[in-house]
């Protein structure tokens, strides 16, 4: 009896143990609500298993059956092209958002909290928000072009296809640039300034030392928060 308890003490005095126990929970939690589920759906969908009965095993037919419709095509080119081109530009205004606000400015607290405000607003109040500026009768971007004299009538903006993909895809940048931000921003801040001067010593310029100090040590934090932003995009159903 003695000489278990000493064991056990021994393995809870391990930390690569301990933190195994620590992880336990949680593993078991997804495990349960994600890994199962997604297992269960892959499965699923190879059979023609219906609400109510099991169904039985038929293969890519499913598939290929979607593959051949023209509206499941038209729904993949959508949601690819609105998770792409939302992503790249996320990460490009974020990433100059967060190179601006790592620097010395005046009210830098205040601007931060203000660039997080669109993150933390609630999806539904965005998209209605949103739904107005768009609106083809009463768009405040359509009313102020015509009264500059851009242009001669009101877009329609959720009307026509290419006009709601970009549209749509603008929502979500407002919403999704204070992520991306606000997370590189905290890798920034990670980075010691001894590096920054160590370069300038040797005659590097701004470009330079962004290229060869920030770039390579910001790209696991980029790898990290870009994950999370094309996850998020792909699955943006709230919006929509």
């Amino acid at each position: 009896m003695a000489s278990s308890t000493s064991a056990l003490s021994r393995a809870l005095d391990n930390r690569n143990v301990l933190g195994l126990l620590f992880m336990l929970p949680v593993a078991a939690l997804l495990l349960v609500f994600l890994t199962y589920p997604l297992g269960l759906g892959t499965w699923l969908g190879f059979t023609d298993a219906k609400v109510g009965r099991s169904g039985v095993w038929v293969g890519l037919e499913n598939f290929q059956f979607l593959w051949g419709d023209s509206v499941t095509r038209l729904a993949l080119f959508n949601t690819l092209f609105y998770t792409i081109v939302a992503s790249i530009i996320k990460f490009g205004l974020g990433l100059w958002l967060a190179l601006l606000l790592n620097k010395h400015l005046p009210f830098k607290s205040f601007i931060r909290a203000i660039v997080l405000l669109p993150f933390i607003v609630p999806t539904a109040l965005s998209a209605i928000a949103f739904w107005w500026i768009y609106d083809s009768q009463f768009s405040i971007i359509s009313w102020a072009l015509v009264k500059l004299g851009v242009m001669n009538t009101y877009i329609d903006f959720l009307g026509d296809p290419w006009n709601a993909r970009f549209a749509t895809i603008a929502a979500n940048i407002w919403r999704g640039v204070p992520f991306v931000a606000i997370c590189l921003l905290a890798g920034l801040q990670t980075i010691s300034p001894s590096y920054y001067e160590a370069a300038s010593l040797d005659g590097a310029s701004e470009w330079q030392q962004f290229r060869y100090v920030t770039l390579p040590l910001l790209t696991p934090i980029i790898a990290v928060v870009m994950t999370f932003s094309v996850l998020f995009t792909f699955t943006d159903f709230q919006l929509i």
